[in-house]
């Protein structure tokens, strides 16, 4: 299995199959994250949670198994003398801004599923809601442009 991960990628760049597995799966959330926004527009709530439960623990399996590894391996020993440089550079806000994004939309899924007590259960979902689906599309962007910067340009 390990040969099959970090072998050749499939999309035509320098990337291992791992990393284009990623790019593919966290392309394929950022979608599912869109139908679920669209969802709650239409009022169809209880579609809408399903779909982002779904989608969040999607994510967080594909950050928690292949994106902290990573990060640790290629990016944490360059810290703090290569931290402006280029992908080190980009790859630090998408790491950041990501842990961040997957903190509030895990509380975010939590919380929907009434899962958190109630002293922290917040009363302007919408917000929370809103503020989530926004830095993950940032998150979605800033990582698609680190794939390009080491795998693409990088090459």
């Amino acid at each position: 299995m390990n040969d099959l991960l970090n072998g050749p990628e499939f999309l035509g760049t320098h990337a291992t199959f791992r990393s284009d597995a990623t790019l593919i799966l966290i392309l394929i959330t950022a979608v599912l994250f869109t139908i679920g926004w669209r969802l709650a527009v239409q009022k169809r709530y209880q579609a809408h949670r399903w779909v982002q439960t779904i989608t969040v623990s999607l994510n967080a399996i594909v950050i928690l198994s292949t994106m902290i590894s990573s990060f640790m391996i290629n990016i944490l020993p360059g810290i703090p003398s290569k931290l402006n440089q280029g992908s080190y550079a980009v790859t630090k806000m998408h790491g950041l801004a990501g842990l961040i994004g997957l903190v509030l939309g895990v509380f975010v899924v939590l919380r929907g599923n009434e899962l958190v007590p109630k002293g922290l259960r917040f009363a302007n979902y919408k917000l929370f809601m809103r503020t989530s689906y926004a830095l993950y599309s940032l998150v979605t962007l800033l990582g698609v442009v680190v794939y390009a910067v080491v795998f693409v340009v990088g090459s």
